[in-house]
């Protein structure tokens, strides 16, 4: 037995170290374009280390536009849908779960029909909507856009969460006169943590990444989103690769430490799944 875990163990690390590096190096290769002259990219050939020589010219690029007002618009759209999602998203897979009416598996089903429903299909209705209620050019119309997207997802995956609570824990609190939103805001939210974690990432991460709503309904500059911000480095003639990994590698940073604060959540409940009776 001991012999095994001996043999074993270098390869556990083998297989760690070939995830990581597969994992890492696409980031290090941004770094590395990013740190690159263009005559380098499209000429003589990218070196293969980065290139800090190159960090005053890359600086004085990024400086010409304004990510940080696009990252921040960024941070409010996937903020704003996550919030509006998983708000919306436990009221309805709380009444899916716990209520019996009529249409229930109708409005299950309508739910299920908007993620096979492509984007660039409801484009032009969604447009004339937001024209008719003033949401053009406005984050607000963008949140909402994204909300439409990622709020079914959260919905069942609350919904299955919710399921697996016994009812007995909710019935104690009823005959205790407990309200039905305390119950579901004091008890059942709390015991489902994981899968609201779950929702919260795949709705930050789907307005953190959405283009298409954003370069079809903000008009201003200003307003931008990080991803509409790296669209419009590619031009006719010429487009700064440096400049364009430099901009990626500073929106994929707040992603990445969203990421990083919320797993704890994931792999505690999943922990917690794995041991439970």
């Amino acid at each position: 037995m001991t012999k095994k875990r001996l043999t074993l163990k270098p390869l556990r690390y083998l297989l760690i170290g070939v995830l990581l590096v597969c994992a890492g190096f696409p980031v290090y290769w941004m770094a590395a374009t990013a740190l690159s002259a263009n005559s380098e990219l499209y000429g003589s050939g990218q070196s293969f280390f980065p290139q800090l020589k190159h960090f005053p010219a890359l600086l004085r690029d990024l400086g010409e536009v304004p990510i940080g007002l696009w990252l921040f618009n960024t941070l409010l759209v996937a903020a704003g849908g996550t919030v509006l999602s998983l708000v919306l998203g436990s009221l309805a897979g709380y009444a899916l779960s716990r209520f019996r009416f009529h249409g229930k598996g109708l409005v299950g089903f309508f739910l299920f029909v908007t993620q096979v429903v492509p984007e660039a299909l409801i484009l032009v209705p969604l447009y004339a909507m937001f024209i008719t209620f003033g949401l053009l050019n406005s984050l607000a119309g963008l949140v909402l856009a994204n909300v439409g997207f990622s709020l079914p997802v959260a919905c069942f995956v609350l919904k299955g969460a919710m399921d697996a609570v016994p009812y007995e824990i909710e019935e104690s609190a009823i005959i205790d006169n407990c309200p039905r939103f305390s119950i579901l805001t004091m008890i059942i939210l709390p015991l489902i943590m994981p899968s609201i974690a779950a929702a919260a990432v795949v709705a930050f991460f789907a307005g953190w990444n959405e283009f298409l709503f954003a370069s079809t309904f903000l008009m201003d500059r200003d307003k931008w989103t990080a991803s509409v911000g790296l669209a419009s480095f590619v031009g006719q003639y010429e487009t700064p690769m440096s400049a364009v990994m430099g901009s990626a590698l500073v929106f994929s940073i707040p992603a990445i430490v969203f990421f990083l604060l919320i797993q704890r959540k994931i792999v505690a409940g999943l922990t917690a799944g794995a041991v439970k009776g």
